[in-house]
């Protein structure tokens, strides 16, 4: 789409709110569910008087509601602060506790060994590496194809008789792309019926999934998953650790032994309560949102794709339906940020969490893809307001500001270089 300079600034402003794999604001009828127990029931869940015991209450119908939604057993759900210790809870459990039936197994030399892919959450990616440069644990990172999809043949594969866990994300957080996770669930569960073991355990990180996918652990074959509160219109600083009967994990955090001496702590009552009003209303539009927000999805592909010398990141078609994830050559995606907001757009060039990294996304280049592309990447991600006004606004001024960033650019490659 030619757009010139006049045109662009002719363009009245707006305000287009364009991260939610970032965040999402709060939905208003979850701030009502969380109100009462900010003030009226404010009591502690472990309490045994009656003020305590309404907050048990709370804290036990969100959890028979999240079970419900996730088709697994009461006992099954986790609390926690958040997608991060939730991720860390379902990594360090497993591998701790998996240490000592290794060196009677196999020796005291013998470590555990985890597959994941390369393109996984730093919430993931760190916590294992972190393992890996001590010697804790063997580490094998699967590449994803050039459509940022992990072939559920290449994690089977991959699985060695001291692998313990599996962790593949459901829904990738900067591109979008879904992953096979019922496929490799099942060619797990194959392993271990002719292997006679436990493991390898296998856990997802569904933190962008809720919403849009069916999140049944049944169907998935998982036996740890990962929720947040703040990507479906939640409150921030919850999260839940799905973790299947006869799953074995060593707790990282100990006190009062609460969520089944898992996560010891006084729970967040407004926040799990929160958590699972959002996770209802999500999961009861997730059809048709879907429907609606991927036809925007669509839309703002195919304008941005227009401007010279672009690419989108990932599976056209095997990705959420809200996440545009577009690489511009000869400019860098921070700028192009910067620009947006001057202009009312709000995005981001990749994983919130890693914002304060000028390094290039690592999901980017572990698509075949160069420095230059993984730079020029830009992350826009539609929400429950995003409107076809939006999108339009977006791909009206979004040539103006790639033009003016490429003509002071020192740089001009060829699109090879992608």
């Amino acid at each position: 789409m030619k757009v010139t300079k006049r045109q662009t600034s002719n363009v009245k402003r707006q305000e287009v709110y364009l991260d939610h794999a970032a965040t999402t604001p709060v939905d208003g009828r979850v701030i009502k569910a969380m109100m009462p127990f900010f003030d009226t029931c404010y009591g502690n869940p472990s309490s045994l008087h009656a003020p305590g015991q309404k907050a048990h209450k709370a804290v036990t119908d969100a959890r028979n509601s999240i079970a419900g939604l996730l088709n697994a057993h009461v006992d099954e759900m986790v609390f926690c602060s958040g997608g991060t210790e939730s991720d860390n809870l379902a990594i360090l459990g497993t591998v701790n506790m998996s240490k000592a039936e290794l060196k009677r197994m196999y020796g005291k030399n013998a470590v555990p060994h985890v597959v994941t892919s390369a393109i996984e959450h730093p919430a993931v990616l760190e916590p294992l590496l972190k393992l890996e440069y001590r010697g804790e644990i063997e580490l094998t990172q699967i590449k994803p194809g050039a459509n940022g999809v992990v072939a559920a043949e290449d994690v089977f594969k991959a699985i060695k008789s001291n692998t313990v866990l599996v962790t593949i994300m459901l829904a990738n957080n900067e591109i979008g792309t879904i992953q096979p996770i019922a496929e490799i669930g099942k060619l797990i569960l194959k392993h271990r019926k002719v292997n006679g073991s436990i493991y390898p355990y296998f856990h997802t990180d569904a933190c962008q999934a809720a919403g849009y996918l069916d999140l049944n652990v049944e169907k998935l074959h998982v036996d740890l998953l990962t929720l947040n509160g703040g990507k479906i219109y939640g409150p921030k600083g919850v999260g839940l650790l799905f973790v299947r009967r006869k799953t074995r994990i060593e707790p990282q955090v100990y006190g009062g032994g609460q969520e089944r001496r898992l996560r010891s702590g006084t729970e967040n009552v407004p926040g799990i309560a929160g958590l699972a009003t959002a996770l209802d209303i999500a999961q009861a539009k997730r059809e048709k949102e879907s429907e609606r927000i991927a036809k925007l999805r669509d839309r703002l592909i195919k304008g941005l794709l227009k401007i010279e010398k672009s690419r989108l990141n990932g599976d056209a078609k095997n990705r959420l339906p809200n996440n545009v994830n577009v690489s511009f050559m000869d400019i860098e995606g921070e700028a192009a940020m910067l620009y947006l907001d001057a202009k009312g757009v709000y995005c981001s060039t990749g994983s919130a969490c890693a914002s304060t990294s000028l390094d290039p996304s690592h999901v980017i280049l572990a698509l075949g893809m160069s420095y230059e592309a993984a730079h020029g990447s830009m992350r826009l991600t539609l929400g429950k307001s995003t409107t076809k006004k939006d999108v339009d606004y977006v791909v009206t001024i979004m040539p103006g500001i790639v033009r003016r960033l490429r003509e002071i650019s020192p740089v001009s490659l060829d699109m090879k270089q992608f």
